[in-house]
């Protein structure tokens, strides 16, 4: 291959990586980013294993829930309760989970439900949510049943 050729085919291969911050602007004229997902975090040792959830037809379900929340903000995502923070800081005292020692202990947990009482468990990093749990259960933040 000649070099011009050569240098054409880097230039449009480094050209192919560039990729913007996808943003949306706010009335105050600041850019607020989309959501980005990350399993940096993810602890297999509790809750369930990705292939239990594929086993159980949740996790096709789950995949796209995470794909429609990157199309979303962290405002817009918890302003329309999709993606729920919970108002207490620090880890829940009566959960079925135990606190990963490799997730800081001042982090505002949140919750995503899939369907019924599945969930995805995680916190966000400015406008990285951190998925640390899939819980089938509900046991990460157990609440009393209504009305029984």
């Amino acid at each position: 291959m000649g070099k011009g050729k050569e240098n054409k085919f880097k230039e449009r291969n480094a050209a192919s990586y560039k990729r913007e911050v996808k943003s949306i602007e706010l009335r105050s004229g600041q850019r607020e980013r989309f959501i980005v997902i990350s399993f940096k975090d993810f602890d297999s040792n509790q809750g369930q294993r990705f292939e239990e959830w594929e086993h159980e037809q949740l996790l096709a379900m789950t995949v796209n829930k995470l794909r429609e929340v990157c199309q979303l903000t962290v405002g817009q995502a918890t302003a329309q309760q999709i993606i729920k923070p919970y108002t207490k800081v620090g880890f829940p005292p009566d959960s079925g989970f135990i606190h990963p020692k490799h997730v800081l202990p001042d982090v505002t947990w949140c919750s995503m439900h899939i369907q019924g009482k599945e969930c995805v468990i995680g916190y966000f990093e400015e406008n990285i949510f951190q998925v640390v749990f899939l819980d089938k259960d509900h046991e990460f933040w157990k609440t009393k049943k209504k009305n029984t």
